[in-house]
């Protein structure tokens, strides 16, 4: 239902046609590029590229996620409040997802932003 209205919303004209300038043109179809990412859904398995230079896979399974690290993780989290599907976590680890990126929380280290 989302991506019907945000189709309804986008430019239809030439950026510069009909008194729109070039810039908010740009601006529309940039703001609508982030909207359609944000909003899509997760894939049951993505393969995401971590800042720290590991990688992880994700797999959906429902109310949880199966997280498979380079490092040898291999974990379930429940999602965490459960009921919703972007925030993830056991005991004092975490992995909140928006869109294309993840970011992960391990107890004692920093928050690495990973990216699929």
């Amino acid at each position: 239902m989302t991506l019907f209205t945000l189709a309804a919303c986008v430019s239809q004209g030439k950026p510069g046609q009909n008194g729109t300038p070039a810039a908010a043109g740009a601006a529309d179809s940039q703001t609508a590029a982030i909207l359609l990412e944000k909003d899509t859904p997760q894939p049951r398995t993505a393969t995401y590229n971590c800042a720290d230079g590991g990688r992880m896979t994700v797999e959906n399974i429902g109310n949880a996620i199966r997280v498979v690290g380079s490092d040898g993780l291999n974990e379930e989290m429940p999602a965490a409040p459960a009921g919703q599907n972007s925030r993830f976590g056991i005991n004092h680890d975490a992995i909140v997802i928006d869109g294309r990126e993840a970011l992960v929380m391990k107890a004692n280290a920093t928050p690495v932003a990973c990216r699929r």
